[in-house]
């Protein structure tokens, strides 16, 4: 039988009682799929109960095969050696020690098939780009992304029949993730991936979207879903018309009805009152003109509310993507005006930027490079955090960096308290009506921030600093898109859009640092920090896979 994962009648609640899913039915088959969906909408919840990581209140999990299972917050032992992370440990031993002459029975049972396991182990790293990688070296000796990697390389190397990613590009730096698209493409067997990473979703056959419990399946990548997802949207806003105009029709009618009604009532009291015709006839032309009146007006009343419910209906298949639309006329730098200063630069693990590197007026630079290389480092040295080793950086203008923790919040306060500790000349009411316009309204403004979601989360931080005063004309940012949803992305975008200062940006993600107008690019490489372009910095094109 074809490897499949299948999900019937599937209900899950937190244990504070919130419910995730109730009653889901899914399948997924042969392929691979992307799952999208807004941050807190379930997907890695979904993720782990489909691997067993988390068991349902109800319902059933069904898979045909064996699963494989890379979660998004990959963390290793530091001391672990990387055949321990491969899962290769007892048959390398085996294998080394009848090498070595020992031929105790237990060892043959040991190794079993497996007497290429070394070649294969260093096959399956060589394909992510970790080739370099001894067997024997511990994890403490790798970068962040490339335990990533690693821990995929032992997926890849047990051959499961189900693969299931969540957010595997997060902290992958550019060539790791083409790496990584390599893998995707080449999964011969069914692929369940989670991610915002618009390039990895491009590479998928279908997209599966979670959306209030449920999910919703769109053929090709996620640039065939958006182009559906337009379709469906502009038919769903022409019935919200079309609804629109049958509840003023059917107000209309029932008003007109209403007014019939009551003209027959004042004709039929004038012919009770002259006494024209005998009383019992009157009396049961009386009761049946109620009666008709009375079937008349339900009728209406009826058909309008007929009316009304389709507009409902109408209404909720229209998506509200509301986008963030600041006004920050304080923020703005005039061309030219000089912002930042940096010279003959030494950082700390021996990173430098030789020579002097100015930023003048609006610029948007974007950061790039390696993992690993000091990009994070350069940002917090910039932004104060870090006391140069030798040299020189001198802000010329407000600034403010938001680091990839988000841990410029205070998790004991609410929304509006944190936004109000870095504008502290500001009222309350200010405070709010700011708030409102990075989504944060009424209620929600009171929210601990405690219990935001991750995209909840990174617009509370990124309110914080741009309403910060005084007003931030440099804005550093580290990683700003990792573990945002594809709608979270958007209403970042929309709200650099509003801003006029100057960006420093170290990021990954190349369809991010396109949609922001990135002017000019610095590479952070072998220790260094130089001009480039994209094509000069040698960055991976997804034109190679």
């Amino acid at each position: 039988m074809s490897p499949a994962l299948t999900c019937v009648s599937l209900s899950f609640a937190w244990p504070d009682g919130t419910a995730v899913f109730d009653g889901l039915d899914v399948a997924f088959g042969p392929g691979r799929t992307g799952l999208i969906g807004v941050n807190g909408s379930g997907k890695s919840t979904l993720l782990k109960l489909l691997c067993g990581e988390l068991i349902p209140a109800d319902g059933t999990v069904k898979a045909i095969g064996e699963i494989g299972y890379l979660p998004q917050n990959v963390t290793l032992d530091t001391a672990l050696r990387v055949d321990q992370v491969l899962g290769i440990t007892d048959r390398r031993a085996a294998l080394h020690a009848i090498e070595a002459g020992d031929a105790a029975e237990e060892h043959f049972e040991t190794v079993g098939d497996d007497w290429d396991i070394e070649e294969r182990a260093r096959v399956a790293l060589g394909e992510l780009g970790l080739g370099h990688i001894d067997l024997d070296r511990t994890v403490g000796e790798v970068s962040g992304g490339e335990s990533v990697l690693l821990r995929l390389a032992a997926l890849l190397l047990r051959r499961p029949d189900v693969l299931l990613l969540d957010e595997p590009t997060n902290n992958l730096d550019l060539y790791a993730r083409r790496r990584l698209y390599q893998a995707v493409t080449a999964w011969p067997g069914v692929l369940v991936v989670v991610s915002h990473d618009r390039e990895l979703l491009d590479l998928v056959d279908q997209i599966a979207e979670l959306r209030s419990g449920e999910v919703s399946w769109y053929g090709g990548n996620y640039s065939a879903y958006e182009e559906a997802l337009a379709v469906e949207q502009e038919a769903a806003e022409r019935m919200v018309r079309v609804a629109e105009a049958d509840v003023r029709k059917q107000r209309r009618e029932l008003a007109d009805a209403r007014v019939k009604l009551a003209r027959r009532k004042r004709y039929g009291q004038r012919m009770w009152d002259s006494k024209r015709e005998p009383k019992i006839v009157m009396g049961a032309r009386k009761r049946a003109a109620q009666e008709s009146a009375g079937k008349h007006r339900t009728m209406h009343e009826e058909r309008l509310a007929g009316a009304r419910e389709r507009l409902e209906q109408a209404v909720d298949a229209v998506r509200v993507d509301d986008e963030i639309r600041v006004d920050l006329p304080h923020t703005a730098v005039p061309p030219g005006r000089q912002v930042l200063t940096v010279e003959h630069l030494t950082m700390a693990h021996g990173t430098r930027v030789p020579g002097t590197l100015d930023l003048r007026g609006p610029e948007r630079v974007a950061l790039v490079g390696r993992n690993g290389a000091g990009k994070t480092t350069l940002l917090r040295t910039v932004a104060g955090e870090l006391e140069p080793v030798a040299g020189e950086v001198r802000a010329h203008v407000p600034l403010r960096f938001l680091p990839q923790r988000l841990d410029i919040l205070d998790d004991e306060l609410t929304v509006a308290e944190n936004v109000a500790r870095f504008a502290l000349g500001a009222t309350a009411n200010r405070v709010r009506a700011r708030l409102a316009r990075f989504l944060f309204r009424g209620a929600r403004a009171d929210q601990s921030a405690a219990t935001l979601s991750g995209g909840e989360r990174f617009r509370a931080a990124l309110a914080a600093l741009m309403l910060a005063e005084p007003a931030p004309q440099l804005l550093l940012l580290d990683e700003p898109t990792n573990n945002l949803d594809m709608a979270s992305v958007r209403q970042l975008v929309s709200a650099l859009e509003s801003y006029e200062g100057a960006l420093l940006v170290a990021s990954h993600d190349l369809p991010f640092l396109t949609s922001i107008g990135i002017t000019r690019w610095l590479l952070m490489q072998d220790g260094e920090l130089r001009e480039t372009t994209p094509d000069d910095a040698g960055l991976p094109d997804r034109s190679d896979l």
